[in-house]
């Protein structure tokens, strides 16, 4: 007798940031971020912001899913931003249903498509990527 199990592997990137989260159903509904339960991920802020998406969905399948992500590069903010995607994005597999879709659309729209914008690289001439020493011709 075996037991049909599902594993959905999604990514989310914000900045520097890459997270890689991994959905395993059935299972013991644990949700793990490298390694760390979240309840004692901390920042305390940035556990609360990928809370949010969790207590968006209120779906009985969600309560019996583990999610383990791993992430790494970027500060803490972008972090949370790719958690935040890469848990939105692998719990949408899951479920798959447009209603979802619709609700993470109207609450917050980077949450399935992410944020394209990335550091400009710097240039020859200049401390930074725009910057440019001065010139005075007087």
């Amino acid at each position: 007798m075996s037991t049909k199990s599902k594993v959905i592997q999604s990514s989310g990137k914000r900045k520097m940031a890459i997270a890689r989260a991994v959905l395993h159903y059935p299972s013991k509904g644990t949700i793990k971020i490298n390694n760390v339960p979240l309840d004692l991920y901390e920042p305390e802020i940035e556990r609360y912001r990928i809370q949010e998406v969790l207590d968006i969905i209120n779906h009985p399948k969600l309560e019996k899913a583990d999610i383990d992500v791993k992430v790494h590069g970027g500060g803490k903010k972008g972090q949370t931003e790719a958690i935040r995607m890469a848990i939105a994005k692998g719990v949408n597999k899951l479920i798959g249903t447009k209603s979802l879709e619709r609700l993470f659309r109207e609450y917050d729209d980077s949450l399935l498509s992410g944020d394209f914008r990335r550091t400009e690289p710097k240039k020859f001439g200049g401390k930074k990527a725009r910057a440019r020493r001065q010139k005075s011709f007087r």
